[in-house]
């Protein structure tokens, strides 16, 4: 592992503070330190890990404090910034050690009661208050807190190094980390993180003062040191030793399993398995949530993925605690995909999850009644699924939780083979396992970062989706928690809407009309995010003309985007929502053409009319499937289709001015984008309505439906 320290960086970042001159020198060298380390997810991941400076600060009214700035809890250190430490007062929490120390509070009875019920109160208690926007935002004080303030140096850092874990995941871890690390380590045993922890850390450095890092068996690597430089330098230098160690060591070589002849591909087997990791919110009603897939796949995966002992490797639990949370303590494992025999494929995969399901909620009970613990349960499905043969998905309520859970999963698979090909892995127990689970410090940080919305864990795809009605409904959804998909023609559009809607939104340029790029469109939507819920088919182009005099060319035009590629998206979308077997949305923009034709309009409305009937055929032939069809008759709108030029066009045909031709309508108000998205998202929460058209215009009796 290489050393990245550079002081010209360093002196780059404190001369960046824009606050440079509030903010402690230590803590821009902390900040520097600390992004180094969270650069390579060898030794942090997603939130895990920690490091901390101690300081001396003065209070708005002059009083000095001993203070610790720790990073809070769940914050990267890949990004952290000096808001991202909470300052924390010494000397209470070194009074603490005191008191456990001398004997006026020392049970285990005690300790974990104090690191489950009290903990987390008695460090926001003695939170130091600054003026200044060190403390702006809400954090949490790290688990790791009490370690940080027990041992008396001034820098500590705390990694998960995959590289120690792989090591002292081991019957004989003990042993083998002394030996790659030598006399300047401390060896602490596997405890939860808090008081009890603290505890034995301190304890590993008065026995030994001169130790310059020690490792938390099972856990993670700890270095410190009076500067920065130096507790990160024993840090990259420990790693190193350690991994000489493992690299020294005559590795393991495990049998293959036998696989299919042909493996099928990601976008048919996404489906699959994200439909059978759904789950309904009320029994029997059909209504499902579910999540968001991320697929991961190396030659160094594919190593650990087609062992014949998967199954069994898989079930020796997590690379340490902190991975619990989001991976929970084991995968699930499914067959290798045959491309030949998808059913059969499915039906392993369902009956898999339902093994699952019932492992985990006896799991639950027997930890629940041995351990006393006041919890309920959380969902029992999986949330890292492997696959011989292809690779993993990691699952998550959103994109971005679905790629943390995949990072963390692949990463542990590999590290998991290393393990095994120098020793034997051994995680923690399963009475560790739940405690850390279902700790409320840990399940702190999921809630934190959880999406919210109706939406969550759902897959939206709207096509026209740069144009003024395909943004706004893609906006809508987004801001429900869906994870959103536009496809557009014009790649520019696209670029500047997806700039609009935020970063995680994924952009397909495509022609609507072209069958093979429709396909390759939603084989990308599986691949990226293992399938879709909710299609709104939106494009169309006014075409105009005369009926008795158009050209056939024009007219067949029109029938192609305004109706047939409507066709093409709906089918695309019912094959994916199938192979899910968990219903499904269709809706379809339609307008009022199809009900109360304008004149020369007939070009439009003609395949507009077709696409009414064709959303009711949806619906009458897929309401078996769980796949509910409507859609929304809207009314100038002004957008793609209704340009400027048009209105000025329009109204001054009809002798109006702009404003009335706009608002000519029963409520005398102008129909927007965003009442037609409000529609979209309407529909896409009716549960049980299908074969519907909503009509947004305002009030136009002539448009009514009869």
């Amino acid at each position: 592992m290489q050393n990245l320290w550079n002081e010209s960086d360093l002196k780059s970042t404190a001369a960046g503070r824009i606050d440079a001159a509030d903010t402690p020198a230590e803590l821009v060298e902390l900040v520097y330190a600390s992004r180094l380390l969270g650069k390579d997810d060898r030794l942090v991941m997603h939130g895990g890990g920690n490091t901390s400076v101690k300081s001396v600060l003065t209070d708005f009214i002059g009083n000095h404090s001993n203070v610790i700035f720790i990073k809070a809890s769940g914050v990267n250190l890949a990004s952290v910034d000096v808001h991202d430490f909470t300052p924390v007062r010494i000397d209470p929490l070194q009074k603490l050690q005191k008191m456990y120390a001398s004997g006026q509070r020392h049970s285990e009875e005690d300790i974990r009661r104090f690191s489950t019920r009290e903990f987390k109160n008695f460090l926001y208690l003695n939170l130091f208050s600054l003026t200044d926007q060190m403390v702006s935002r809400s954090l949490s004080p790290s688990i790791e807190t009490l370690l940080h303030a027990f041992l008396p140096h001034r820098y500590i850092f705390h990694t998960h190094s995959l590289a120690l874990l792989t090591l002292s995941n081991q019957s004989e871890g003990d042993r083998l980390c002394r030996e790659a690390l030598g006399p300047g380590f401390g060896m602490v045993p596997y405890i939860q993180p808090g008081l009890g922890l603290a505890k034995l850390s301190l304890n590993a450095y008065e026995e030994n003062p001169s130790i310059h890092g020690m490792v938390l068996h099972k856990h993670g690597l700890v270095t410190f040191g009076d500067s920065a430089r130096e507790a990160y330098d024993r840090m990259i230098e420990g790693v190193n030793s350690i991994e000489e160690r493992i690299a020294s060591t005559d590795r393991k070589t495990f049998p293959s399993s036998a696989l299919p002849p042909s493996i099928a591909s990601i976008e048919d087997v996404a489906p699959i398995v994200r439909g059978a990791c759904f789950f309904e919110k009320t029994p029997g009603e059909k209504d499902y949530e579910g999540f968001v897939l991320e697929f991961r796949s190396s030659p160094a995966l594919m190593a650990y993925l087609n062992t014949a002992d998967l199954e069994s490797f898989s079930r020796k639990g997590a690379m340490t605690p902190d991975f619990i949370i989001r991976t929970k303590n084991h995968p699930l494992v499914v067959p290798a995909p045959d491309a030949a025999d998808l059913e059969g494929f499915r039906a392993a995969v369902l009956d898999r999850v339902e093994r699952f399901k019932e492992d985990y909620r006896e799991y639950f009970e027997r930890q629940r009644e041995a351990t006393g613990a006041q919890v309920s349960m959380i969902d029992p499905m999986p949330r890292v699924v492997m696959v011989p043969g292809l690779g993993l998905f990691g699952l998550g309520r959103s994109r971005a939780d679905a790629r943390l859970t995949a990072d963390i999963a692949e990463h542990s698979a590999i590290a998991m083979l290393d393990a095994e090909s120098v020793g034997c892995f051994e995680s923690i127990s399963e009475k560790d396992a739940f405690e850390i689970e279902y700790w409320d410090m840990e399940q702190a940080k999921v809630r934190r970062n959880r999406n919210g919305g109706e939406f969550a864990g759902k897959v939206a795809l709207v096509t026209g989706g740069a144009g003024a009605i395909g943004l706004a409904t893609a906006k809508a959804f987004r801001q429900r928690g869906a994870e959103v998909v536009i496809m557009d023609l014009d790649p520019s559009a696209l670029e500047r809407a997806a700039v609009e809607l935020g970063a995680g939104t994924l952009t397909i340029a495509c022609d609507v009309t072209d069958r093979d790029a429709v396909r390759g469109a939603f084989d990308t939507v599986c691949r990226s995010f293992g399938g879709l819920d909710i299609v709104v088919s939106n494009v169309g182009v006014a075409l105009q003309g005369r009926i008795g005099d158009v050209s056939d060319e024009l007219l067949r035009k029109s029938f192609e985007i305004n109706f047939f590629s409507h066709q093409t998206i709906a089918q695309n979308a019912v094959k994916v929502m199938r192979r899910q077997g968990t219903g499904g949305v269709l809706l379809f923009n339609v307008s009022k053409q199809a009900v109360n034709p304008g004149p020369d309009f007939g070009p439009y409305g003609l395949p507009k009319a077709a696409t009414l009937f064709l959303l009711r055929q949806y619906a009458l032939d897929h309401g078996r499937d769980g796949i509910r069809a409507n859609g929304v008759n809207a009314d100038r709108i002004r957008s793609g289709l209704l340009t400027p030029e048009m209105i000025k066009a329009r109204s001054t045909a009809r002798g109006l001015s702009e404003k009335e031709y706009m608002s000519g309508n029963l409520l005398n108000l102008e129909v927007t984008a965003e009442d037609v998205a409000d529609a979209f998202v309407h529909l896409a929460l009716e549960t049980k309505t299908t074969g519907s058209v909503t009509t947004v215009d305002g009030g136009n009796i002539a448009a009514a439906l009869r």
